[in-house]
Formats: structure tokens, C-alpha cells, sequence
């Protein structure tokens, strides 16, 4: 089994680190001043800015 890479807000964090927005169309369009957070393993995503994003671990693919 993999690790997820994406993240809805709720979800627990799988690993101490920095999480950044990702959206749908971020990889044609980006998104202009993403939320980043500091989680660390357990924590508890927040909201994300709309319904269409989801929070992506920074340094990884």
C-alpha cells in the first residue's frame, strides 16, 4: 500500500511536515497565494480556501 498525496480537510496528516492548497486546474492555471501549513503526524488538515481543493504534502510528486 502507498501513501495518499492528496488531502481533504478533516484528514489527518500521515507525516510531520509543510502542506500546501493543490487544486484541479493548479497545474495549468496555479493558484494565486496558496495557504500553506506546518502539520505535524495526527494533526488534522484545515479548511481549504474552496470545495475544490485539497492539500498536498510540499517536496513530494
Amino acid at each position: 500500500m502507498g501513501e495518499w498525496t492528496l488531502f481533504s480537510p478533516g484528514d489527518r496528516a500521515p507525516n510531520d511536515g509543510v502542506y500546501i492548497e493543490t487544486g484541479v486546474n493548479s497545474f495549468h492555471m496555479g493558484i494565486q497565494n496558496p495557504k500553506k501549513v506546518s502539520l505535524n503526524r495526527g494533526q488534522r488538515f484545515p479548511e481549504t480556501s474552496n470545495h475544490e481543493r485539497k492539500w498536498k504534502r510540499m517536496g513530494h510528486n
